[in-house]
């Protein structure tokens, strides 16, 4: 089996670490950081993705706990309760029983979002991620109206925050700590693929159902296994969300309902999500919906 550096570089030229940062377009250019757009050997741009193999993921069953994807990326960007940015769903298949179903932000190439936002707090990336610059955003909230997947979340007061966040300046691709009256959501974790590293869901995983991976390379990796990004969805007959409202989602799902871990579909229910780092404040914790 490789070991996990082994099969980064086989993704090329630092392929995670060449992720292009955020670009400016049409916004200010004083109010975005000043990033450079690094590509694809050759000039061409990455253009990031996520493949998610469902029949891999039983919504954590087998391992007894909350779905992990779910709570890496709450401890990783330090989400507010109740905020999922990853949100493992449970609906019901055609034949009966069930599935899991994790649902990040689909960074939609048509992003409605996009197309909404007043104030351009809202956009996208050359690279294909949809980010969010919570210093420009108003909290008008429109772009939550327009998702059609709900992924987008509303801190209606201060957040409370773990201590670490004390250390923290504010960064457009992390999104801590969290600002009042903004929106938040799944960012596809762009400062971890400049590191190297995968996003946090992905690493948390413990069965390797999540992928992240570069349609231009034609190549993505759970950590474990590297694939032909092409050849893994088109032989899997993978699908994406919603597909007929012409939003072009960047995430790709595989179907299953977590077969290759022996899950039967009619084994319901998992366990409540969690939020790990309230164990270390101090002050009673203030919640709030959306």
């Amino acid at each position: 089996m490789l070991g996990r550096r082994s099969l980064l570089r086989s993704f090329g030229v630092a392929a995670f670490g060449a992720v292009a940062a955020v670009a400016t377009g049409a916004r200010p250019a004083e109010s975005a950081p000043e990033h450079g757009a690094q590509g694809v050997p050759g000039g061409r741009l990455r253009r990031w993705s996520m493949v998610i193999d469902l029949r891999r993921c039983d919504g954590c069953q087998s391992t007894g706990k909350p779905p992990q994807c779910t709570e890496a990326c709450i401890e990783g960007h330090f989400a507010p309760q109740p905020m999922e940015w990853i949100q493992v769903y449970e609906p019901a298949l055609a034949g009966g029983g069930t599935q899991f179903v994790p649902t990040p932000c689909q960074h939609c190439q048509n992003a409605p979002c996009v197309n909404v936002c007043p104030v351009g707090a809202t956009f996208a990336t050359p690279e294909g991620t949809v980010l969010i610059d919570q210093q420009r955003c108003i909290g008008c909230r429109l772009c939550m109206e327009a998702c059609p997947y709900d992924r987008r979340f509303f801190n209606w007061g201060q957040a409370p925050q773990p201590p670490e966040t004390m250390f923290l300046e504010y960064n457009i691709e992390h999104q801590t700590p969290a600002i009042k009256g903004t929106v938040m959501k799944c960012d596809l974790c762009p400062d971890m693929a400049r590191a190297g590293r995968l996003p946090y869901c992905a690493q948390g995983c413990p069965s390797g159902a999540i992928y992240y991976g570069d349609l231009e390379e034609d190549v993505a990796t759970n950590g474990v296994e590297v694939v032909k990004l092409s050849r893994f969805l088109s032989t899997n007959a993978a699908y994406r969300q919603k597909e007929e409202l012409g939003t072009e989602p960047r995430v790709y799902y595989i179907p299953g309902y977590g077969q290759s871990l022996g899950r039967s579909p009619f084994r319901k229910g998992r366990k409540p999500t969690e939020w790990p780092w309230l164990k270390r404040l101090v002050a009673p914790v203030i919640t709030w919906t959306r």
